[in-house]
């Protein structure tokens, strides 16, 4: 698939739950999947993956990891075997040390939600090569964006860059199965739309400051920062709102596209 230049995309992940549940955010990531070129191969970018500097997931077949707990037995029978990707795993790490941005290799790390929750719902049938990318929560949001302009040459050969985190994410205001959405939550997520669709890179990464109720809507920055990375990938460009919506209360399911060019089928 060279030659076609896949867009960047951010998605939020939202609860565990979310393959179970009928709502407005699975009903969009599962025609998220036909909306785009098939990819020859997904980077994911998950919150729920930290470390100190970049990691890169370079299993043959990585487990399907269910890192949560207090949910239902069917849930936990979920699987998702799709095939690792350890030779792009070594050109992803050429690419972030060539942009002095060295990363590591964990030849034995699985998919944790924030990976094979969205997946599953865009690709049930788990048939496309996928690997992981830690966030790194101390190195600020500046050398996230960097991230993904190192990996941005991947769009050319059909591999998608996938942020997987949360719009807005605070669980401390997670309401299971509510609609009332707090002013605060829906006022910080026309401010990130609005940013985003203007590519607004100092906002983006200076969004604790440049945005109202920022410490509200991310307490802690790991939902965030794989919208950085999409962003950087797609070279900074202003991204496309692709859904909005919120779920049990404060969280948003937003999801947004980058540089969508010749990649993305407009519906």
């Amino acid at each position: 698939m060279f030659g076609m230049r896949l867009p960047s995309l951010f998605v939020s992940h939202g609860a565990p739950t979310l393959p179970l549940e009928d709502s407005p955010a699975r009903r969009f990531l599962e025609g998220l999947g036909t909306a785009i070129v098939r990819p020859s191969a997904i980077v994911c970018v998950s919150a729920h993956w930290e470390r100190d500097r970049p990691h890169v997931s370079a299993s043959e077949r990585p487990e399907t990891i269910h890192d949560f707990y207090g949910f239902p037995e069917t849930l936990l029978r979920l699987r998702y075997p799709a095939p690792g990707a350890p030779q792009l795993a070594e050109r992803v790490g050429k690419l972030l040390e060539h942009a002095s941005l060295p990363a590591a290799s964990s030849p034995d790390r699985g998919l944790d939600h924030g990976a094979w929750v969205p997946l599953l719902l865009m690709y049930p049938d788990a048939g496309i090569p996928v690997l992981q990318l830690s966030v790194q929560p101390g190195l600020g949001t500046r050398a996230h964006v960097a991230i993904g302009r190192a990996l941005a040459p991947l769009r050319e050969e059909g591999v998608l860059i996938l942020g997987s985190g949360g719009a807005v994410h605070n669980l401390r205001h997670f309401r299971p199965g509510s609609t009332e959405v707090p002013g605060w939550a829906a006022s910080f997520e026309d401010a990130l739309v609005a940013a985003v669709e203007a590519g607004d890179e100092a906002s983006l990464v200076g969004y604790r400051a440049a945005i109202e109720h920022a410490p509200l809507a991310h307490p802690t920055e790991e939902h965030y920062l794989p919208l950085l990375v999409a962003f950087g990938a797609g070279g900074g460009a202003p991204g496309r709102t692709l859904h909005r919506g919120f779920e049990h209360g404060a969280m948003s399911m937003a999801a947004f596209s980058f540089a969508a060019e010749r990649g993305e089928r407009r519906r």
